[in-house]
């Protein structure tokens, strides 16, 4: 069997703030030296899919210079690879992107010439670990037309925030509340599709071109009791980066604090792959104190550093306290600055004696500011 991956990486979310002024949420570095974008993608190398298109939109440079070739990912090869899906201009005009059904829908071509048989749609802004080999099994057991990737959410997760699925005894969904306050159920939509290549041609064609541009809600849900449309549960970490500044800095200080989901996003069922960067091992110095916190390759530390995460190259100077903060990759705090509860994104300065303390929320700072 053959599966086409499709990976949803164009969005904009206007809850990250100044986190994607210059880069899409799928580009969002995650625990020192990856990319939000590389944990589906690497979910999909490692389940053996070995031809990927990314469908990218609004600020793709940074998520476009990362993935490059997709050789880190193994996927620079004559059959199948890594493909690239922007809007473009051709004979019939220019659009751009104007929901995940028109995406796909624009970019038809790469679903006409493959001969995959089936295509597993995912998000490029989703940070989990799995192998899809069970929704396949689960899939055809069923006889599904669609299958949906679903969770049960915990009380850690605002549900109104969040697509719900009501399903019958047989896992077959018979209702979905579009993000509603106190939904009756609180199994969780993941945004992630598997289906029949040429049933979701059909359905494309039928759809799009009618004004429909929104694959869930304008393609299946419309038709929720015509297909059999069924939902696979998923027991793992999931967390969606998109949700907000306070959900990006809460995967990093998860992924520090507990464990056992550091076990199960970076040892279990595969690796997560990423840009390889020539930098060399995180230097320490004789003043530094590193307490529970994940330093990336390149560091220099000379100062204290607490419950953080540090991207590569960065630099923190003697006298320097870090502590619940994420810095990312070639930022330098000077001597004596203190950083707590903060986000500080690529190649700012901390200048010497300053103080940058988030309250209930974590202060962002921009990238390339100095203070």
């Amino acid at each position: 069997m053959k599966v086409l991956g499709l990976i949803l990486a164009g969005g904009k979310s206007e809850k990250l703030g100044k986190l994607v002024y210059k880069r899409a949420s799928a580009a969002l570095p995650i625990a020192g030296k990856y990319r939000a974008i590389d944990f589906t993608l690497s979910n999909m190398v490692n389940s053996e899919i070995i031809k990927v298109g990314v469908l990218t939109q609004y600020n793709p440079r940074s998520l476009m210079d990362h993935l490059g070739s997709g050789k880190e990912w193994n996927l620079d090869r004559k059959k199948g690879g890594l493909f690239i899906l922007q809007p473009y201009v051709g004979m019939d005009g220019q659009y751009w992107y104007k929901g995940t059904a028109d995406a796909i829908f624009q970019n038809m071509t790469i679903l006409r010439r493959g001969d995959e048989d089936y295509v597993l749609i995912g998000s490029g802004d989703h940070i989990y670990k799995m192998l899809y080999n069970d929704l396949y099994m689960f899939h055809f057991s069923k006889g599904a037309d669609i299958t949906l990737l679903t969770k049960e959410l915990d009380e850690s997760y605002d549900i109104k925030d969040y697509g719900t699925v009501v399903v019958d005894n047989n896992m077959r969904i018979t209702e979905f509340y579009e993000k509603i306050e106190n939904p009756p159920t609180r199994r969780a939509f993941l945004g992630i599709y598997f289906i029949n290549k040429h049933l979701l041609m059909e359905l494309l064609y039928s759809t799009v071109p009618n004004g429909g541009n929104d694959l869930l809600l304008d393609v299946i849900l419309p038709r929720i009791n015509e297909l059999k449309v069924y939902a696979y549960d998923f027991k793992g970490y999931w967390r969606n980066v998109k949700k907000g500044i306070d959900e990006y800095y809460k995967i990093n200080m998860e992924i520090i604090e507990n464990r056992d989901i550091r076990d199960e996003l970076f040892f279990r069922n595969g690796k997560v792959f990423t840009k390889l960067k020539d930098f060399p091992p995180a230097k320490f110095g004789s003043t530094s104190n590193i307490e529970n916190s994940i330093i990336a390759d390149g560091c220099i530390i000379s100062g204290s550093v607490k419950n953080s995460v540090l991207f590569r190259g960065v630099i923190i100077k003697a006298g320097a306290k870090i502590e619940n903060s994420i810095i990312m990759q070639g930022t330098l705090i000077e001597e004596g600055a203190v950083v707590k509860n903060a986000i500080i994104d690529k190649d700012c300065v901390v200048r010497e004696g300053q103080t940058l303390i988030g309250d209930f929320d974590p202060v962002v700072l921009e990238k390339r500011m100095i203070i």
